[in-house]
């Protein structure tokens, strides 16, 4: 017998070994937070999150309202953005006052999911009807407390808020315009603000007598009043609080935010409004992506099932032909019909119809519009399609021409579309020329308001100067009326 214990010793294998050092290392790779992007690649970002919501907002309306929802938390982080987002739809809803249900209606969702939203903009939609006020400026606080109106309507404020702005509106000796902007607000929130509260209305309505009888307003307004007094009767019926087709949330799901007009502490945090560098990037990715998951579901993932299922069913399908072969008899395929198939027929509408609707719907938008912002912003909705652009262009040179004095309303809006893009700009160069060669068309004063008009491009930088290249100021190529021109 041998003695295992004589015996040398087997040399221990590191395979073991190097092989668990090898797993710490990857686990400690895998588990370390990874680099935050560079600065360039953190800006590029922020522009897109900005295009993203400034596309969206431009795009919003009552009948896309659903589908952009859906759309604005799928493409931009709204915690990242929630200053450019604010700042978007203050913007906006100053600027094209008639949206503001809709813009009101979209914070109402946002807010039932993000609240530090909802309470931003309406503190920024208080401190500047706080600075309009200040300042005078009518046209801003109109707009203003119109969508606070709105917000109201959506259950986002207190009706302390309200109680507090027609108590700044009516005291004292209020002057003409600070009673019409009572009078539009207790329009827009009467209904809402009878079922919370109604002795305050019956406050306000009083207010509104005494200022009548008294007889220290101007005519216009008082007749307003009288307006008002006759909603009232009806108790606000002629006015709804909220739209069908905006009325998203449940009451009971949103939530109040009690902010006074005086609140003192109120802070705008323009900070959030400019790019910063975010050391902890990824993190908040990751926190906005569970975020958006819980609001918005697995979609993503239902889609990419749906897409492995019918890829499923194309595999059985070759397979279910492969099995047709294998008895190694050579069958003739059938010939394919296209008996199913939808023949595309495309119709040219020789009547100009269309023409004729789209040249009436520019007509009345822009005798409806009350400014000039309201105008652009609803004719820039209408799409006109390329190649279409004179249509436009004529419309207003043809209302323009029609004032007896040219108003700077008609060269705003034509300023605005020149400065939207470069397909309005070279169609105000084209009608240019063409208004020029043929102004010994026009009478005298319709000549003076279309020359007013371009000098009001030129003036605002909207048209290139190029254009008065066409101008030959000798005596061979100039008319008397040209010269006016």
């Amino acid at each position: 017998t041998i003695d295992t214990d004589i015996l040398p010793s087997k040399p221990q294998s590191t395979t073991t070994t190097a092989s668990a050092s090898a797993t710490t290392l990857a686990l400690a790779l895998a588990s370390a937070p990874a680099p935050a992007p560079t600065i360039l690649a953190q800006r590029q970002n922020w522009e897109q999150l900005k295009k993203a919501i400034n596309g969206t907002i431009n795009r919003l309306n009552a009948q896309t309202i659903k589908d952009l929802i859906h759309s604005l938390f799928q493409n931009a982080n709204l915690i990242r953005g929630k200053g450019l987002l604010a700042k978007a739809i203050l913007r906006a809803a100053t600027t094209s006052p008639t949206y503001a249900p809709v813009y009101a209606s979209l914070i109402s969702v946002i807010n039932t999911k993000l609240p530090e939203i909802g309470e931003l903009i309406l503190i920024r939609s208080i401190l500047l009807f706080r600075r309009s006020y200040a300042r005078q400026d009518r046209g801003t606080t109109m707009a203003v407390v119109n969508f606070i109106a709105c917000l109201f309507n959506q259950g986002l404020c207190h009706e302390l808020l309200c109680l507090q702005l027609l108590t700044v509106l009516l005291e004292g000796d209020p002057t003409d315009d600070s009673v019409e902007v009572a009078v539009q607000f207790t329009k827009v929130v009467g209904m809402a603000l009878v079922e919370s509260s109604p002795a305050g209305v019956h406050a306000v309505m009083e207010r509104f007598r005494s200022l009548l009888h008294d007889g220290r307003i101007g005519r216009r307004v008082q007749y307003k009043i009288e307006e008002l007094m006759k909603i009232r009767k009806n108790r606000f019926q002629d006015i709804p609080m909220i739209g069908e087709e905006l009325d998203l949330v449940e009451r009971d799901e949103q939530i109040t935010f009690e902010i006074g007009l005086d609140d003192e502490g109120l802070e705008k945090e323009d900070h959030l409004d400019v790019f910063k560098f975010d050391p902890d990037w990824v993190q908040n990715e990751m926190d906005w992506t569970e975020i958006k998951r819980e609001v918005l579901g697995d979609d993503s993932d239902d889609d990419d099932d749906d897409d492995g299922s019918d890829d499923g069913d194309g595999s059985s399908d070759t397979d279910d032909s492969d099995e047709d072969g294998e008895d190694g008899v050579l069958v003739e395929a059938a010939p394919v019909t296209v008996a199913n198939t939808k023949q595309i027929t495309e119709i040219h509408d020789m009547s100009e119809k269309d023409l004729i609707n789209l040249r009436r719907t520019i007509y009345l938008t822009i005798m409806s519009s009350a400014t000039f912002e309201e105008c652009s912003h609803k004719l820039s909705k209408l799409d006109i399609p390329d190649g279409k652009e004179m249509e436009l262009i004529n419309m207003i040179i043809e209302c323009c021409s029609q004032e007896r004095t040219f108003l700077r309303y008609y060269g705003m809006i034509a300023a605005r579309f020149s400065l939207m893009h470069n397909r309005w700009s070279n169609a105000f160069h084209e009608a240019f020329i063409v208004q020029y060669n043929t102004i010994h068309r026009l009478e005298t004063n319709k000549l003076r308001n279309v020359a007013k008009l371009f000098a009001h491009l030129l003036h605002t930088d909207s048209l290139s100067w190029s254009c008065m290249s066409v101008i030959h100021l000798n005596e061979d190529e100039t008319t008397s009326s040209s010269r006016i021109f």
